[in-house]
């Protein structure tokens, strides 16, 4: 579930790739592109869907979850979800989504995760690559805050 905060966003920024409606010089929205992506990944938690979370991942993502090590790759991606607790969801906001390149954006989210028993606050960092008509994580790095 997206919540966009504007309040955060850093609008006195330099930034000739973006003009004042958030869309770069290639007339791409890149907040758009990070919520939607984000919006598909929350609903796949949301629904317990393992299958469609991994596909929003590339195949060789590099996943940091709460696990201490990091891993690689959509199967590494299901397996951490298929071990969190029925019930659980995601809802972030927004704070910046910023052109990496022709087919590449950086997205940073506040998000709190719903588990039956608590309420998780984190900070999510990912980068976003197109490949071919689709956008799909290929970097997740998400921090507990507090």
């Amino acid at each position: 579930m997206l919540q966009h905060d504007t309040s955060r966003h850093d609008t006195g920024r330099d930034d000739t790739r973006r003009d004042d409606t958030g869309r770069d010089d290639t007339g791409r929205d890149d907040d758009a592109v990070i919520s939607a992506l984000l919006d598909r990944w929350s609903d796949g938690i949301r629904r317990r869907d393992l299958a469609h979370i991994a596909a929003q991942f590339t195949q060789d993502a590099l996943f940091q979850g709460f696990d201490p090590e990091p891993a690689f790759g959509r199967g590494v991606v299901s397996a951490y979800y298929g071990k969190q607790p029925i019930g659980l969801t995601a809802e972030y906001t927004l704070i910046r989504a910023t052109a990496l390149g022709d087919d590449a954006v950086l997205g940073y989210a506040a998000v709190t995760f719903h588990r039956p028993d608590r309420e998780v606050p984190t900070y999510l960092t990912v980068v976003a690559v197109r490949e071919e008509d689709r956008w799909l994580i290929s970097h997740y790095h998400v921090s507990r805050v507090g």
